[in-house]
């Protein structure tokens, strides 16, 4: 058997080849040149054979279909490196670990793992990194000259590399050439579909080292880090206050600015939060009561307003106080307990009469009685109110329903104060008093 010498070394790397024209072709890939433009994008290639490949993207003829999907390509190599889904073949080895890979991209960016025992001769001469070829350099300098070769012709925004600016292109052409094989989804880019593959696997490879949780995607692993390390990065410049995520600063934001950028449809109020404007809109317009009680019947807006309410039926008390052995039904009462037993907290207080409250939201209100603001409306006359319970009082003088019966007669009341009212000169209670009284 004849066996051919490699007598053409690459200075660069120290691969060799056969003839001096493979040699010639193999070292543009270390000087960055690319002499081969494609007339329809202007991507350019190191090597004539590259573009020829390149040139199948843009034609819509694809010829290679796989026999195991509906899926079909342009090529038979991208065919070949499809099959490998099906046939779970990882032909990429790394000669470091024992890692293998589907594709030769996932091997280069497993490399970086390994970088420190990897020869890196070729240094930036303005920030001290280095790279294993001068091509890798090259492209890396323009981060420091800021060349940006590539310009779209739609918006005219720029682009260091061709991979980025094809990418971008695609934002006006709407191209979505990575299609999903097990859904409808397209993509723009290939990275987009790979995440996108987790859905339907429920793959998350990104765990948590210090609890059991796992994610999808690396981002959301990062984020979730932080609930273990306390970090806050995103800080409030206005004050002093940090937050873990930069949409809860966001939301901070609007403390300063006092933008309510969510809008009541209904009503002239507006909110910081779409989540305090959805419960408004609940709360206040809605009339459904979803929530029954099991115990009487009562019909609730809120699950957690029903919660509250059963604790009534079943003399649950889940608040306790920390200093001594009482229990207390509702959050407000274990606080009013501990300012007035154990002195802890903070009496809020009026500064009109000097009233003390233990909780803003009925301080907020009895403020209102003093300066006369009654925000709450009678959608059946001109009254107004100031709590939203006034108004719910008040709107059974305009309904029919008489929901309180006297325990003595047959007569039945819209308010339960004209119940109270009745009771102290209805005839059947008196005569009932009467009744007792000779009896003894």
């Amino acid at each position: 058997m004849i066996v051919h010498s490699s007598k053409y070394k690459c200075t660069e790397c120290g691969k060799n080849f056969a003839t001096k024209q493979n040699l010639t072709v193999h070292r543009l890939i270390h000087s960055g040149e690319e002499l081969f433009e494609c007339t329809v994008c202007g991507k350019r290639f190191a090597q004539s054979g590259h573009l020829t490949a390149h040139g199948s993207i843009h034609s819509e003829e694809k010829p290679y279909k796989c026999h195991m999907c509906d899926k079909a390509f342009s090529q038979s190599v991208h065919l070949n490196i499809h099959m490998r889904v099906h046939t779970k073949e990882k032909p990429y080895k790394c000669q470091i670990c024992d890692q293998a890979f589907r594709y030769s991209t996932n091997l280069n960016i497993h490399m970086n793992v390994h970088m420190n025992t990897r020869i890196s001769k070729y240094k930036c001469s303005e920030c001290g990194k280095s790279f294993t070829t001068n091509r890798a350099l090259s492209l890396h300098r323009r981060i420091h000259s800021g060349e940006k070769p590539f310009e779209c012709s739609v918006c005219g925004k720029r682009f260091r590399r061709g991979g980025g600016f094809l990418q971008h292109s695609r934002i006006h052409s709407g191209e979505k050439p990575y299609k999903c094989h097990m859904c409808d989804k397209a993509f723009s880019q290939p990275g987009y579909l790979s995440k996108h593959m987790r859905v339907h696997t429920g793959d998350k490879p990104y765990k948590c080292h210090m609890c059991d949780k796992a994610f999808t995607h690396s981002g959301n692993l990062n984020k979730h880090m932080r609930a273990h390390s306390g970090d806050k990065p995103y800080k409030c410049h206005v004050c002093d206050k940090a937050f873990t995520y930069s949409g809860n600063l966001n939301v901070h934001m609007r403390v300063h600015s006092g933008d309510k950028p969510y809008k009541c449809s209904l009503c002239s109020k507006s909110f910081r939060q779409s989540s305090n404007l959805q419960t408004h809109e609940h709360q206040v317009h809605s009339y459904r009561r979803p929530y029954e009680c099991p115990f009487c019947g009562k019909m609730f807006k809120m699950n957690s307003d029903l919660q509250k309410h059963v604790r009534i039926h079943t003399d649950a008390k889940p608040h306790s106080c920390r200093h001594c052995s009482e229990r207390f039904t509702w959050s407000n009462q274990l606080k009013q307990h501990l300012l007035q037993s154990h002195n802890e907290g903070t009496w809020l207080t009026c500064n009109i009469c000097q009233k003390r409250f233990v909780i803003s939201g009925n301080l907020k209100v009895h403020i209102r009685r003093h300066e006369g603001v009654k925000p709450h409306v009678c959608c059946e006359c001109p009254m107004r109110f100031c709590t939203e319970r006034d108004l719910k009082r008040h709107l059974q003088v305009h309904s029919d329903v008489k929901g309180f019966g006297c325990g003595f007669c047959n007569r039945s009341f819209k308010q339960k104060i004209s119940v109270v009212k009745h009771a102290k000169t209805c005839p059947s209670r008196l005569s009932f008093s009467d009744i007792m009284l000779t009896s003894t």
